[in-house]
Formats: structure tokens, sequence, C-alpha cells
């Protein structure tokens, strides 16, 4: 009989398991929750073959959401399946580049290999063109910095902050290599996907590393191949622009002695003949690539520490909520423009906003309120929004104070110009103040006498009707009518 019911809960949770990995793979999010909430440890299951898990399948299809709920319930985010595949490397191949910052967010290994060719996740973002996979892999190793382009350019630079950063181990992440020596610049260019070639040559991808014979790869091009030979081979004549003006030998022979233009030739891409002819001068202004986008690893350490979905609740009364969504409440600042956001909404401009160096330094994005450069994000305190709400207040002429301190002992032009002043500068105020803050709290009551402005000349012109083509006519009864729908208004 033991034995029996432990094959029966066998079955049962194999059962629960395949289920699980249905709702993971159609991206059923309840079905997940309901299986989850009854055996968190089915979590852990895997499937017969492959050994696919929930979170491979997932990951795989782009359901984000399931991929975090796995996540949370404990499960192994570094999970290899029979090929030595985790969940960031299937994402980065299937250009899902939410997942990829979920898992980055709670920091998935980017430096397991598969089994099959030893590439990393770098290595298949770059191999199928996703260009935002390849920067939010490297999103812990890119500071938030201005003089980053600088850097690795080896330009000079001005900021004493940048010497925390050590370029040398970006470096070396980015010119990982596979079997055969094939870096992520190799294949980017083979496959013809010029814009992820120029993020890696902008995060300090080698132009001259070559390829290696190792016996265990098969290799059409030939070992000692650049990545112009590659570029070559793929026949992709943007990519071979970029890399030779970014100084690309075009006379480089590999172990077989040929150059770029004879792998053009024997691959039949000869509209490529003229490009591998011509060798460019180096007056040649090179622009950094849009992905770069600088603010990313400011907006992660805050994410990471403070959470980045503990934050759906709609905001206070008192609170401001996000420019973006206008439905969470604001969590980070941008330095520089001090606009909020939350900061679920900053990891979402700083991934989809492509880099702007007309407005800022290179690799900074575009406040989407005043387009300000953005470099990095700030954590939103509570003692600076209470300031900035001080200050909006005292701008806008919003005091509480200003309210009741007209003096009995003027005259009573003085009363009623006084009293006229202000209810100008509470109309000014808001018309012009964010509708977030102009709520009735903000307005102390205030109570005005119709009988002064009644006999009031300075504003009479208000209580004047003028009809079209006859004169000016004035009643008591008009009068009347008017001051109490304007009294009213202003009270109300």
């Amino acid at each position: 009989m033991g034995f029996l019911s432990m094959m029966g809960h066998s079955f049962g949770c194999s059962a629960s398991g395949e289920r699980l990995v249905s709702a993971a793979r159609d991206g059923d999010l309840q079905e997940a929750k309901a299986i989850l909430d009854y055996n968190p440890r089915l979590a852990r299951y895997s499937t017969f073959g492959l050994r696919n898990s929930p979170l491979h399948y997932s990951a795989s299809q782009g359901h984000h959401e399931i991929v975090f709920l796995l996540l949370e319930s404990g499960v192994n985010i570094d999970l290899r399946n029979t090929r030595g595949q985790t969940a960031l490397m299937q994402a980065c191949q299937y250009g899902h580049w939410e997942v990829v910052q979920t898992l980055m967010l709670f920091k998935a290994n980017i430096n397991i290999t598969d089994f099959l060719n030893g590439g990393s996740a770098l290595h298949f973002a770059s191999t199928n063109g996703h260009s935002r996979c390849v920067r939010l892999v490297l999103a812990d190793y890119i500071p938030s910095i201005p003089d980053f382009w600088n850097i690795m350019r080896k330009k000079p630079t001005s900021r004493a902050s940048n010497v925390d950063f050590d370029e040398s181990v970006l470096i070396s992440l980015v010119n990982k290599q596979a079997d055969g020596g094939v870096t992520a610049i190799h294949m980017a260019a083979l496959n013809g996907h010029s814009e992820t070639v120029e993020l890696l040559l902008d995060l300090g991808a080698c132009i001259s590393e070559v390829t290696v014979e190792d016996g265990t790869t098969i290799d059409l091009i030939g070992a000692g191949s650049t990545p112009l030979h590659y570029a070559a081979c793929g026949g992709n004549a943007q990519c071979c622009q970029i890399l030779i003006s970014r100084g690309a030998s075009l006379t480089a022979k590999n172990i077989k002695g040929s150059t770029p233009l004879m792998v053009a030739v024997l691959w039949h891409r000869h509209e490529l003949e003229g490009i591998l002819n011509t060798q460019l001068d180096g007056n040649v202004r090179i622009q950094p690539s849009q992905y770069l986008s600088l603010p990313i690893m400011s907006v992660m350490k805050i994410a990471r520490k403070y959470g980045w979905r503990e934050v759906d609740l709609p905001p206070a009364q008192d609170d401001d909520p996000c420019s973006v969504c206008l439905e969470r409440k604001c969590t980070v600042v941008a330095e520089g423009c001090e606009h909020e956001f939350c900061t679920r909404c900053a990891l979402y401009l700083c991934i989809t906003s492509p880099s702007s160096p007309v407005t800022g330094p290179p690799g900074a994005i575009a406040c989407p309120l005043c387009r300000h450069a953005i470099v990095s994000f700030l954590k939103l305190t509570v003692t600076d929004t209470n300031s900035k709400r001080e200050l909006q207040m005292t701008n806008h002429g919003l005091s509480v104070r200003a309210w009741g301190k007209s003096p009995r002992s003027k005259s009573f032009s003085e009363t009623s110009s006084l009293r006229r002043n202000e209810i100008q500068s509470a109309r000014i105020a808001v018309r012009s103040a964010s509708f977030r803050h102009t709520n009735r709290q903000n307005f102390a009551p205030m109570r005005l006498c119709p009988s002064l402005c009644l006999g009031a000349p300075e504003i009479s012109s208000s209580l004047v009707t003028r009809s079209s083509g006859n004169e000016l006519q004035r009643s008591v009864s008009n009068d009347r009518r008017l001051s109490s729908c304007f009294f009213a208004l202003t009270s109300a």
C-alpha cells in the first residue's frame, strides 16, 4: 500500500506539473496562480526529454507575468535544460525583452554557457539581433554617468565620479568567446544585424577579434576571421560600412589567406565589392547607438532595492501620480529636470526611448515631459515630495495664510481691491497649477459680502452686459443675479 500510495502521489504531481507547464506555455496566469497556490513546489517541475521547466516555457513565449510569478515561488532562476540553456538564454533568443528585464532584476547569471556551442545569453541575443536584450543583459556593467561614451572611446573626461568605473570588466564580457572563438559581434555581423553591431561596438567589442580552430565546430569561413569577414559572408552592406568606419582592416587575412573581399566573392556577395575595396578616411563622424540608454543601471538598482511591483496601489490623495501611467504613485525622480515617475514607467522609458545625442550626453534619453536629457534616476523620498509640494503652493499663491489677512481698518475701496486681486490670483493659480494639486483641500474657506462687491467701482465692468448693436444696459436685477452666480462659483 505504501508503494501504491507513493506512485499515486507521483502521478498526481506529474499531472499537476503538466498543467502548470501548459499554463506557462499558453500564458494562463490565473491557472498558474491556482496551481502554485495548491503546491508551490511544482514551480521546479520539468518535462521529460528536454527537461524544460515552466520557467523555460514562459520565458520562451514571452509571458513575463508568469515568469515573475514563478520566480517569487522560489524556482531556480538559472535552471538548465538538457542543452544547458537557461530561461535567460531562451528569452534572449526570441527577443522577449520584458522577460529579460524581469530575469535581470532577479539577478540571473549571464556567464552561463550552453552545452552545444558554448554560447551565453549575449550570444543568443546578438545572433538574432535583439539589441534591447543585449543592453539589458549588460545592464549591471554600464554605469549611469555622462562621460561613459568618452571613456569607451578613450577621450579625456572631466568627471571625478568616473574613477569608480572599470571598463575592462565590460570589455571582457562583450568579447567573451564561444566555441571556435566566435564572439557576439561575429554572430551579429554574420546575420546582418547592423543595430546590434553598432551597440556592441559602443560597449567595447573588439574590431580585430579573430576566431580560432578548435576542431569542435564547423567553420565554413575559416579560422582567424574578423567580424568583417563574417559581415562579408553574411552580405549586409550596412554592417560592412559600420565596421569599416570603426577601423576594421580590409587587408586582414584568415587562416585560408582570404581577405573580406575574397570571402564576399566566394559567397557570391558581389554587391559588396565596391564597399570592401574602399578604405574610409578617419574623419567619419560616429554616432552612438540609440539603444545605449545610460539610465538603466540607476533605475534597476532602485527597483531591486525598493521593488517595482509593490507600488501598484493607487496614489493617496496628497501624492502625485506618475506622469506617464497616471495610476501608480511616483517613486523615482529624473536627475536634472526633477520630473517624477513610477519605477515601472521609468524602466519602460529606459528600454523603449531611443538615446538622443542632440539634447545631452551620448546615451541619455529624453524626458517625455520636457525633453531634457536624463542620464540617471534617483529614489524619490518623502522629504523631497513635501518640499516640492510646498514650493509649488508658494509659487502658485495657494498659501493658506494669504487668504485671511485683509485688515479691517482699511478703507472700503482698498478692501474691495484686495478681494478682487485675491480672486484673480486664485483664478490664475487654478489655471496654471497641475490638476493633481488643485483639489478642494488646498483652498481655505472664503466668504465674500455681496454688498461690498456691488458697490466697488473696480469690478463693475464684470457686471455689465452688452448686446450686439445696442447700448450698454444695466439693471439692479441683473446685477444681483450675476453677483450671486459669481460668488457661488468662487466659493465652490
